[in-house]
């Protein structure tokens, strides 16, 4: 068997030779962002439920009611577990979850630190289900970012669904990010051969640099307050409980804090996203209601990229390989 190592177009081929095949790999990568297409499957209705299941990732957002019924076999896949808040739309469906998939060190539960709910939900769920020992439970903070393979990261983003002091975190939406390392700029056009030599000579670490991707965020529930949160990712997964501004405006009084859909195309317009999915609508809403608002947003605010919704009442199942709303 033989390696040779060959520079192209910045880009570094490993070429191994093996009897009958030839096996190429691409290591590093300088001018695009390797395609990742992920099949999400959700649940989003305001008071109710809402889970959103990231299949290549093996991540989950919330988990609230009929998760594993929406899932079924494919729940056994899920190997992080991120919760938003203590609601009990967001983790219901937490109990059959663990039931049917604890295991040793999985599935891995996280959740907002100073939420004191997930502790008693732990104790509950281990005393009802002595047979279902397993899994591990953490809480963490803003910005705490948690590994979930060799290349991807879920990091958490505090927002202001929970009123909390500064000190404490009791909601959150996630980011998943993608990091690997390319070749750096001054690098490239170098031969194969040139690069081996310096790799061994000085280290990896001198010839590549972490390039990191946003590829998915997830809003949790929250009001739209900071645009940057959900800036630079492929897809954005934001609620939009409310049609109408003025209906938020009713719904505030001392209440968690929600979004209504103008306020989130507005902010959309102006970020740096690629897709865009909207769920946690309120029932009180026909599939029609929903459909036309969105259109006449998407038309209003010239937004061209591709916008989908998870209607209240269903489970939609590889959301991303569906028609956009607005390119009907």
């Amino acid at each position: 068997m033989k390696c040779h190592v060959f520079g192209m177009n910045g880009l570094i081929f490993f070429i191994t030779i093996v009897p009958i095949r030839i096996r190429i790999l691409v290591i590093f990568e300088n001018h695009r962002e390797l395609n990742m297409n992920f099949t999400i499957t959700g649940y989003s209705t305001a008071l109710f439920s809402t889970w959103y299941f990231i299949e290549e990732a093996g991540v989950l957002f919330d988990a609230g009611d009929g998760l594993t019924a929406g899932l079924m076999q494919k729940a056994r896949k899920i190997n992080h577990v991120f919760i938003s808040h203590a609601d009990r739309d967001h983790l219901t469906g937490l109990l059959q979850f663990r039931q049917l998939n604890a295991r040793q060190d999985a599935p891995k539960i996280y959740y907002p630190k100073h939420c004191g709910s997930f502790q008693a939900l732990k104790q509950f769920s281990e005393n009802f289900d002595p047979q279902s020992q397993g899994g591990i439970w953490n809480g963490i903070e803003d910005n705490q970012s948690v590994q979930i393979n060799k290349e991807l990261y879920v990091k958490a983003i505090r927002n202001s669904h929970v009123k909390a002091p500064p000190d404490q975190f009791k909601s959150m939406g996630f980011s998943l990010y993608r990091q690997v390392a390319k070749l750096r700029q001054k690098y490239q056009g170098l031969s194969g051969e040139e690069l081996r030599s310096l790799k061994r000579d000085k280290g990896e670490d001198e010839i590549t640099e972490l390039h990191q991707t946003g590829l998915i965020k997830y809003s949790g529930d929250t009001p739209v307050d900071d645009y940057q949160k959900w800036n630079n990712t492929k897809v954005l997964i934001h609620e939009a409980t409310f049609l109408e501004p003025q209906e938020l405006s009713a719904n505030y009084t001392n209440r968690n804090l929600h979004s209504n859909i103008e306020e989130v195309m507005k902010m959309v317009s102006e970020l740096n996203i690629e897709t865009l999915v909207l769920g946690h609508f309120s029932s009180r809403y026909s599939a029609e209601q929903i459909d036309e608002r969105i259109r006449k947003l998407c038309r209003e605010l010239n937004i061209k990229i591709p916008v989908y919704r998870l209607l209240p009442g269903g489970v939609g199942h590889d959301i991303l390989k569906g028609t956009p709303v607005n390119q009907v």
